[in-house]
């Protein structure tokens, strides 16, 4: 199995023959070094150049033949150191100013051995901003704020959270701004360090990415909508390309892929996994890490690998009825199937990534016992994380999600996931997280509590309780962390120059690839008398389609209020490329701009009625979902449009997780004889009216519902009057409308379950794949994994 470690930069060819004749060589280097071919010898010298983006102002440095570019700020006082090799003059940067050429200098010695030089010359105090990865900063139009030299200067953080969008032009000057900034701050004594900026998944066409609209990089499905292409072509393909645009806006590192098993279809984050089969999943990520840390398409790290994390392990899906790990409501996962190895084995076959996110939630059993003896989120869990560290020998880092080391009832907590550890203080609570073997600390700004806590562990260790003084123990995760800024090449060059990325963001090559795995990620799963049927030359534009409009309510959470939206249910000026008219319901509003009443259209002059339909919105992360702090009443999350109540035989009257109360007893989460609340099922009356209007016009016009969904979905609620039904998972309204148009033959699967109806959710264990009664249409189809339906009938799998 590939480590972090093994991984060789991409200009190994160059290091191999410079390693044998380089007098700053360390010493012992030699003899493992091959000879130099006459193929690898290089001529000429490096060159150097000026570059700005108008706001910061740096050097670039072309070394010859395969030698890195090198990159620093024209104000840094960084130099350079010469080297002769084979007759060619290659450049190095001293970047600690003693005009000698250091280990962890020397681009051609391999990544984790110039990490280990670095964090053996580090503080304890440095190597715990090492350890801080920021909060989300979403504004860099702001540029370099007073707030970020703050936590870059005084608290050495380095590891920064990118959650704006990908708009290069305001991206790219923060970048550099930046990076010149901590160069600034390298002294004799504190050694240089860049900036590892990371981000979350951006690059979904639908829901589910940030910029989502734009056409500022390449749009692709969401991780389950590449799931039902079922091809792991397409992972590789996205992988490849996104992280070429990753660090065309300096990102280095993604926090991703999202590889829990998607075992439970209430739970809210499905639309961000693979979906529920273990050995597609694994497939995937393997798929999605070698396409992200490669370059150029060779397994090899160069200047577009980015670090990636898969997350979050050990599995935070299978949460009790679906609920969200991000908040109290949903901070147990529950294993009533005692399927937990299954959960862990989706991360195993992946652990050559050079990161691993821990999860939120607290595991139990059947009987509502802890899985590992305590009764404790995943990143203060000996028990889940000794299976990664002790177990698997995984030596990537190991960073906690963001909120796990804040106590909900912390003085000035925003967030606060410290599930189980509540009661420890704050630097009590880093010095059990160091102890499990994490590496870094999710949306923390400030070193403090670090410190404190390696005060306390130097304490231990002093008293004989700990094996390692503190400086040992975080030199081993300065070495760790610091290896993911040398995998990539931000020691070499940090700096972006603005006209190379242009080049590289949003480039044809990668939308048309996006574009093609978007096409076969959709799902046709009815197809009634052939209503959609082969169209590549039909020309649409003398057609009139009706999509109607829809709203929803949306929830309150921890950012405040509920967002109200509403508009047609698939994108209008999208429709307007193919039909020549489009209409739509004309809507009633009251003064607050809110729908009080839709009125359908005349449909004498409609050939097509396309109906978008949003997966049954339950809430997001934060918005503590299935549980009313006003009233304490637990309710059920549901995967259908009109209220469910929960009053079935197989709904658990007394949950399986709970608080331990103070008496004793067991706080019961039950959610029987309680309704469901969905925000978006105005999206059911859409269709129903568009029904209506068919019925009314006295024609007979085809209705194609086109779902957009993040979850399953309970398709007994429209299937029978739907001529045919598509499906999306994270691609835009254009490529469902050419499947839907038959301008491309359908070629994705389901990637999970769409279940017969709520009874059998209920059933179903939440820890348990593929173990739900699916829906079954007029037809016999059934809408099973796997299943998907071409123009000839089912797809063969």
């Amino acid at each position: 199995m590939k480590r972090p470690a093994t991984r060789i930069i991409a200009f190994a060819g160059i290091a191999a023959m410079a390693l044998s004749g380089c007098s700053a060589t360390p010493e012992g280097d030699e003899s493992s070094a091959p000879a130099a071919t006459s193929q690898q010898a290089a001529s000429g010298s490096y060159t150097e150049r000026e570059v700005t983006d108008g706001t910061t102002t740096f050097m670039v440095v072309d070394n010859p033949g395969d030698g890195p570019t090198l990159s620093y700020g024209a104000e840094s006082g960084i130099t350079l150191l010469e080297e002769e090799i084979d007759g060619a003059t290659y450049a190095f940067k001293d970047m600690n100013a003693n005009g000698e050429l250091d280990t962890w200098e020397d681009w051609r010695v391999e990544a984790t051995e110039r990490a280990a030089d670095l964090a053996d010359d580090m503080s304890i105090e440095q190597i715990a901003g090492l350890m801080l990865f920021s909060s989300h900063e979403r504004t860099p139009q702001d540029g370099l704020t007073d707030a970020q030299k703050t936590y870059l200067s005084e608290s050495n953080l380095r590891a920064v959270l990118n959650a704006a969008g990908s708009d290069a032009k305001v991206t790219v000057p923060w970048v550099n701004e930046m990076q010149a900034f901590v160069e600034t701050l390298a002294t004799e004594d504190t050694p240089y360090v860049p900036v590892n900026f990371a981000s979350d998944p951006r690059s979904t066409a639908g829901s589910g990415g940030y910029n989502a609209e734009g056409a500022d990089i390449s749009r692709w499905p969401s991780n389950l909508g590449l799931a039902a292409t079922f091809n792991a072509e397409h992972t590789q393909n996205f992988g490849e390309m996104a992280s070429a645009e990753y660090r065309a806006l300096g990102i280095a590192t993604a926090l991703s892929p999202q590889i829990d098993l998607a075992t439970e279809p209430r739970w809210l984050r499905v639309g961000g996994t693979f979906g529920e089969d273990v050995a597609q999943n694994t497939e995937l990520a393997a798929a999605y890490v070698d396409g992200f840390q490669g370059t150029g398409g060779e397994d090899v790290w160069g200047p577009e690998s980015v670090n990636a994390m898969i997350k979050h392990w050990a599995g935070d899906g299978p949460g009790e009825g679906g609920r969200e790990g991000h908040t109290d409501a949903g901070k147990y996962g529950v294993y009533p199937g005692d399927n937990f190895d299954e959960h862990a084995a989706g991360f195993l076959g992946s652990l050559d990534s050079a990161a691993v996110m821990t999860a939120y939630s607290i595991a139990l059993n059947a009987d509502g016992e802890p899985l590992f003896g305590e009764r404790i989120g995943t990143a203060y869990d000996n028990g889940r994380m000794d299976i990664l560290r002790k177990d698997n020998a995984y030596e990537g880092v190991v960073v906690t999600d963001w909120g796990v080391m804040s106590g909900s009832k912390d003085e000035g907590a925003f967030f606060g996931m410290a599930w189980g550890a509540e009661d420890l203080t704050p630097a009590e609570r880093y010095l059990e997280v160091l102890g499990t073997g994490h590496d870094m600390f999710g949306g923390v700004n400030d070193a403090t509590f670090i410190l404190e806590a390696a005060d306390l562990w130097q304490q231990k260790f002093e008293a004989g309780e700990l094996e390692v003084d503190a400086e040992t123990r975080f030199q081993e995760s300065g070495a760790r962390i610091l290896s993911m800024l040398f995998n990539p090449g931000l020691y070499e060059s940090a700096f972006l120059d603005p006209e190379e990325s242009a080049k590289v963001l949003a480039s044809e090559d990668k939308i048309e690839a996006g574009y093609a795995a978007q096409l076969d990620s959709v799902v046709m799963v009815k197809n009634d008398g052939g209503t959609i049927a082969a169209a590549e030359a039909a020309d649409w534009s003398d057609k009139t389609v009706y999509i109607p409009r829809s709203y929803s309510n949306g929830f309150a959470s921890a950012f405040g209020p509920g967002e109200y939206t509403e508009g047609p249910s698939i994108d209008v000026e999208v429709a307007e490329q193919y039909f020549g008219t489009v209409v739509t319901d004309e809507a009633v509003t009251d003064a607050d701009g809110v729908v009080t009443s839709y009125t359908a259209p005349d449909l004498s002059n409609v050939d097509l009625v396309l109906v978008g339909m949003d997966s049954p919105d339950n809430g997001g992360n934060f918005s503590n979902i299935g549980h009313d702090l006003e009233t304490d009443e637990w309710y059920p999350i549901s995967l259908q449009y009109r209220p469910y109540t929960a009053d079935g035989e197989n709904v658990r009257k007394e949950s399986i997780s709970g608080d331990l109360l103070p008496d004793g007893t067991k706080q019961n989460r039950s959610y029987f004889g309680n309704t469901s609340r969905i925000a978006n099922a105005a999206d059911l009356d859409a269709f129903e009216r568009a029904v209506a209007a068919v019925e009314a016009s006295g024609k007979d016009i085809p209705v194609v519902t086109v779902v957009k969904a993040t979850n399953p979905v309970i398709p007994a609620e429209f299937e029978a009057e739907s001529d045919a039904i598509v499906v999306g998972f994270g691609t835009s309204d254009q490529a469902l409308i050419e499947v839907s148009l038959g301008l491309y033959e359908p070629q994705g699967r389901l990637p999970i379950q769409f279940p017969a109806n709520m009874d059998t959710v209920e059933a179903q264990f939440e820890d348990v794949a593929k173990d739900m009664t699916p829906y079954t249409d007029a037809n016999g189809n059934v809408y099973d994994y796997g299943f998907g339906l071409n123009y000839a009938g089912p797809i063969a799998g």
